[in-house]
């Protein structure tokens, strides 16, 4: 990794230490060990690849690299934010690499995936905030393999007001775009973004595209209150997404925003049960959810449970 790449912003740097509590039993994964996980490492490096299961240590690596599913984060490995929760470095990015896209799709092509995440830094340097280079990606994976079915996860493009644009001629499968946490928390978890910016991304782009689904995320264990997560249930359903996932956050350093409390699994079954009843089509609520964990599968639940709806509708 470049000295650029491992370059901290001031702010994370400085954030007083805060003691990595002991995880519960019920959180603990086993270290990566098995030969398809080392195969598809060496498949990322050998096309100069990043994957966020790596950059932002998700604890499901060593789980979904052995079935050969990860997520690709492009527009390299360097972020323009620096969020609390986050393990991706903060700096000035590299410029974009016009051959990603094609490695992508390579890399998709390789991996036999039916079902591919895709996802990326922020960055806030780029006029479209990587939309377009977004769409590219979307464009050589339908070209390389137009069985697969896609999910960019992305920024917010904020203050990118024609970032949208660049999918209606490329919309993927799946748009996803993780609101995080409860508004009350954004100025010390998400400083850089804006509750209701993220929110409107989100119904923008069911408006535009109403064939696509649409999901997002929230992380719990951070200080929020669960009326104030009801209430972003609440706000979700208002913008139409159509998918909610619920994981515990995780820190990954002393230096980053401490975790509060862990959540229980009875606590994570209670929020999917209450999700399902406010009309989402899908709810994934457990302490090791992450936005792509397990997201082949639940594309396909989500299909089937779009086909129950318009059936009974014409009923």
């Amino acid at each position: 990794m470049s000295e650029q790449a491992t370059y901290r912003h001031p702010e994370k740097r400085n954030r007083p230490d805060n003691p990595i509590q002991r995880k519960p039993k019920w959180i603990r994964v086993k270290a990566p060990t098995s030969p398809e996980y080392h195969k598809v490492r060496e498949l990322m490096r050998g096309l100069n690849l990043t994957t966020v299961c790596e950059e932002a240590a998700c604890p499901n690596i060593g789980e979904c690299w052995s079935k050969k599913h990860a997520t690709m984060m492009i527009m390299g490995d360097t972020c323009t934010r620096a969020c609390a929760f986050c393990n991706v470095a903060t700096g000035q990015p590299n410029p974009l690499d016009p051959l990603e896209p094609t490695n992508v799709a390579l890399a998709v092509g390789s991996l036999g995936l039916n079902h591919v995440v895709i996802t990326s830094v922020d960055r806030d340097d780029l006029a479209d905030g990587g939309a377009a280079h977004f769409a590219d990606v979307v464009t050589q994976i339908r070209a390389a393999a137009p069985a697969t079915t896609i999910e960019i996860l992305t920024p917010d493009f904020k203050e990118k007001p024609n970032a949208l644009d660049c999918f209606e001629a490329a919309p993927p499968d799946v748009f996803n775009h993780n609101l995080e946490t409860v508004p009350r928390l954004y100025p010390s978890i998400r400083p850089g973004a804006r509750y209701f910016t993220s929110l409107n991304l989100l119904f923008e782009a069911k408006q535009r595209m109403p064939g696509l689904f649409t999901k997002s995320g929230l992380m719990v264990g951070l200080g929020e209150t669960r009326e104030e997560v009801l209430q972003v249930m609440d706000d979700m359903r208002s913008a139409q997404v159509d998918f909610l996932t619920i994981g515990q956050y995780l820190q990954p350093t002393a230096k980053h925003a401490a975790i509060d409390r862990f959540v229980t699994p009875d606590e994570f079954e209670a929020y999917a049960s209450i999700a399902r009843g406010k009309g989402f089509l899908l709810a994934a609520s457990s302490p090791l959810t992450r936005s792509s964990y397990h997201a082949g599968d639940d594309f396909a639940k989500l299909r089937e449970a779009r086909e129950a709806q318009l059936k009974s509708a014409a009923e």
